[in-house]
Parts: C-alpha cells; sequence; structure tokens
C-alpha cells in the first residue's frame, strides 16, 4: 500500500514538471497574452491608471464599500429598534462591528493591491516620456 502510494506521489510530480515545462515553453508574456484576447473597445493595458486590474479592484472596492455601508445602517437600524433587548443589541453591534472590519479589510486589500501593480507596473517596459519624443521629433 505504501509503495503505491510513494509511485503515485512521484507519477503525479513528474506529470506536474512535464506540464510546467510544457508551459514555459508555449507561454506568452502575460501583457502579449492580453493584448492577443483583447476585443476592439477594451483596455489595452493590464496595470496602469486605466489598466485592467486597476479597474476591476476599483469596483470590488465601490461594491464593497456600498455593502459595508449597507450593513452600518442596518446595523443602526437594528441597535434602535432593539427595544432594550440585550440579545438584538448583541447582534446589532456585532453587524457594526462586522461592517466597519469587513470595509478595513477591504481598503487594505486595496491598498495591498496598488502596491503590487505599482510594484509590477514600474517593472514593466520603461513609459517614453512625452517631452524627450517631441524633441527627437523636432531634431529630425
Amino acid at each position: 500500500m505504501k509503495f503505491a502510494k510513494n509511485v503515485l506521489q512521484i507519477i503525479t510530480g513528474i506529470g506536474a514538471c512535464l506540464t510546467l515545462c510544457a508551459g514555459k515553453a508555449m507561454a506568452l508574456t502575460v501583457q502579449e497574452g492580453a493584448e492577443i484576447a483583447r476585443a476592439e473597445g477594451m483596455p489595452a493595458d493590464l496595470i496602469g491608471p486605466e489598466g485592467v486590474f486597476t479597474q476591476l479592484t476599483s469596483i470590488a472596492l465601490a461594491i464593497v464599500g456600498a455593502l459595508s455601508v449597507i450593513m452600518l445602517i442596518w446595523g443602526g437600524v437594528r441597535y434602535i429598534i432593539s427595544g432594550g433587548d440585550s440579545k438584538k443589541i448583541t447582534d446589532a453591534k456585532n453587524t457594526i462591528l462586522y461592517a466597519i472590519i469587513g470595509l478595513i479589510i477591504a481598503v487594505l486589500a486595496y491598498a495591498i493591491v496598488k502596491f503590487v501593480l505599482n510594484t509590477i507596473g514600474s517593472y514593466s517596459a520603461p513609459e517614453t516620456d512625452q517631452s524627450l519624443l517631441l524633441l527627437t521629433q523636432f531634431i529630425a
């Protein structure tokens, strides 16, 4: 039984290595893959102020922010209409607390994603300086 388990692990490991090697051999960069798959009218950049990842994280943060505000209001309403019942007050306070914690986590996640995307963006191809481009056009 142990021998069969070891053989299965070895075969799985070899298969994983072969898959990774084949993937590396056929892989494009992320930006090249996005450009190939991009339809007409879609953003061209994955990273940057108008990039797809930036837009997705902004939309996600807006949705989470709206849900947090709604849950804060709902918790406040539950607190007001609790009528002094300690169980309802505790539930309302927990709703408010969890909404605030969710909002904090969403903002921190957004900051982390923004930091990572800016770090990745700084290592991508350097952007052409427009003033340098204009100067070279005047010289030529």
